[in-house]
C-alpha cells in the first residue's frame, strides 16, 4: 500500500484529510529507498518503529479539523495494514538468526590505525 493510500485510510477513520497524515506514512515507507521491496518493513514496521514514530512526530497529530489523534494509533494502523499484526524487531531477526550469512558470525579485527585513534 502506498503512503497516500494509508493517509486516505487514516482520514477516513480519524477525520481530517490525507495531507494531515501523509508525513507519518511517508516516514514509515521511506525505507523502500534502501530495498525497493517488502523487506524494507523490517526497518520500521514493528513495535519499536511505532515508538520511534511517536518520538519523531510527538504523541498526537492534530488534523485539519483540530482533532488530536494519538500517533501510536495511526502508526499501529499503518503497520497492521501492511503486516496484518504488529511484529516486534525480534520477529524479523529470528528468521535471520536461523540462517545467518558467514560474515554475520565473524568478529571484526581492529586495524592498527583504529587502535591508535582510540588511544
Amino acid at each position: 500500500m502506498t503512503p497516500y493510500k494509508h493517509a486516505q485510510r487514516s482520514a477516513s477513520k480519524w477525520g481530517g484529510c490525507p495531507a494531515d497524515y501523509i508525513a507519518l506514512h511517508d516516514w514509515f515507507d521511506e525505507t523502500k529507498a534502501f530495498t525497493g521491496d517488502w523487506t524494507h518493513r523490517a526497518l520500521r514496521h514493528h513495535a519499536a518503529g511505532i515508538q520511534w514514530a511517536i518520538e519523531k512526530f510527538g504523541h498526537v497529530i492534530v488534523n485539519s479539523q483540530g482533532q488530536s489523534i494519538p500517533t501510536k494509533m495511526l502508526a499501529e494502523q499503518h503497520v497492521e495494514e501492511d503486516c496484518g499484526f504488529i511484529p516486534t524487531p525480534q520477529d524479523y531477526l529470528k528468521v535471520l538468526s536461523m540462517n545467518p550469512e558467514n560474515w554475520m558470525l565473524k568478529v571484526g579485527k581492529k586495524s592498527i590505525t583504529q587502535e591508535l585513534t582510540l588511544a
